[in-house]
């Protein structure tokens, strides 16, 4: 089966055609790094992750790039707040992005170009459009003319006539009020770099386009970012790559939001969860599960009942995944490939949710030949499980989460023997037909958040939810 998408432009699912057969390019809009992102900012890393290893499951040879926006009115405006040079804010919050996306699992990205890194190419891609008619400088400033450029705005399907895009301080000389601005004209004290218009700073807009163009090329299959980039920022970065001449992205992806109380989670509105507390709460193969496994054109309200939510359904997953272990005497290797229904889900918009439902039903067919001693068919559906798990970057036993492992293996060792010795009494009051001392024992059990299952071998515990 074809992979499908569903793509902004064409507002609908299309059959995935890369332009060179067995490679995918893939450009997704990363950080501004003014500040450590929230779980919003990480969950579309988190998604394209996701489309990323399928694409490579599916056999494709995939570069993927995802852009570090270094310089902007925002970094400017808290290097001025916090009396810190600029460049250290930046770096600062670069690197607490690395380890948000690092922390929950999502691979590196073939490149990960930083804005000031490529003002070259900018200057390159801004007097290219003014010699073609779609640019001019103004006052220091270089703006793009979107009456130049006759398919503005249909990504987002506006009517230019109907666009009210305010200017930004310092941007005076527009032509017209609704053009934007690829380079702004220096100002005291900010960072600029030398052009043949003076010395400035470059747009957003302007960045992405540039840094596309420079990794991969002039045309290239799926440029993705979250919903509210379609516009201004995305409409403007075709916008000038198409009239410098680029074909530039054959598919536009975009990933909806996390909320808070039905609005989007942002710092401005103070409604932020930190990546960084966050995995201190919660175990980041527990987080990832709860933003990965969602539809990623569907938007995740926060909550700590979701979140429990997401954990004991996790935790369901898990506690399978040990016993097979356990019952098979040592690890299970992933099957070769996944179930062709799991399959399926994936390759109809990256269908998570309908995969995560494969992973369940197969789960409980593991349990059930558990239940029944059958050890082979119980060891195939872990494999199974591992394998699918596997393309969720949400597997286990892969050597990707076994720190986490590690890190509770001692304290799971100590609990294991205090709950066993209370298992042993309890044990020893059914001997007797103590019933009311044996049901309390697993009551106050159940109470301290252990979950106990009588088997044939004897009780086992598992934590249960929060």
């Amino acid at each position: 089966m074809t992979i499908r998408l569903y793509d902004t432009g064409a507002r609908q699912i299309r059959d995935f055609t890369p332009l060179v057969p067995g490679r995918v390019s893939i450009y997704l809009c990363g950080a501004t790094v003014q500040a450590a992102p929230h779980i919003g900012h990480i969950r579309s890393g988190l998604n394209f992750d996701i489309m990323r290893r399928w694409f490579a499951y599916r056999g494709y040879d995939v570069t993927f790039i995802r852009n570090v926006t270094d310089i902007d009115d925002k970094i400017i405006s808290k290097s001025a707040e916090q009396a810190r040079p600029w460049w250290s804010i930046g770096y600062d919050n670069e690197r607490a992005f690395n380890s948000g996306y690092d922390v929950l699992g999502c691979l590196p990205p073939s490149y990960e170009p930083r804005a000031t890194g490529h003002v070259t190419e900018m200057v390159e891609m801004m007097r290219g459009l003014i010699e073609r008619g779609h640019a001019y400088e103004a006052d220091g400033n270089v703006y793009f003319d979107v009456r130049s450029f006759p398919g503005y705005l249909a990504l987002s399907n506006q009517d230019l006539d109907d666009l009210r895009q305010p200017s930004g301080e310092g941007e005076t000389g527009k032509r017209d009020p609704r053009d934007f601005a690829m380079w702004k004209a220096a100002k005291p004290g900010e960072p600029s770099w030398e052009t043949p218009w003076g010395r400035g700073r470059p747009g957003w807009h302007l960045e992405c386009s540039a840094m596309a163009h420079k990794y991969l090329g002039p045309a290239f299959d799926i440029h993705g970012g979250g919903l509210d980039l379609i516009f201004p920022h995305h409409e403007n970065e075709i916008a000038q790559a198409k009239a410098f001449g680029d074909d530039f992205a054959s598919y536009w992806v975009h990933n909806a939001w996390v909320t808070m109380s039905g609005e989007k989670m942002s710092k401005s509105l103070g409604n932020s969860v930190l990546v960084s507390e966050m995995v201190k709460q919660w175990r980041p193969i527990v987080l990832r599960y709860y933003l990965g496994t969602p539809h990623y054109r569907s938007m995740i309200e926060y909550s700590e009942e979701a979140l429990r939510e997401a954990e004991s359904a996790f935790s369901r997953i898990e506690g399978f995944v040990q016993r097979v272990v356990e019952k098979a005497g040592g690890d299970v290797e992933p099957a070769a490939e996944v179930p062709l229904a799991f399959a399926e889900a994936m390759d109809d918009d990256l269908g998570v949710p309908g995969a995560l439902a494969i992973i369940h039903t197969t789960v409980r067919q593991g349990n059930s030949a558990l239940a029944a001693d059958d050890k082979e068919a119980a060891v195939e559906r872990l494999a199974e499980v591992r394998a699918m798990l596997g393309v969720l970057g949400l597997d286990p036993l892969d050597p990707r989460w076994a720190g986490e492992t590690e890190r509770g293996e001692d304290l799971h060792g100590a609990v294991d023997t205090l709950v066993r010795l209370v298992l042993q009494q309890r044990e020893a009051a059914r001997a007797r037909k103590d019933w009311a001392t044996a049901d309390a024992i697993r009551d106050q059990l159940t109470q301290s958040g252990l979950v106990i299952e009588d088997g044939p071998d004897g009780p086992r515990w598992t934590l249960g939810p929060r």
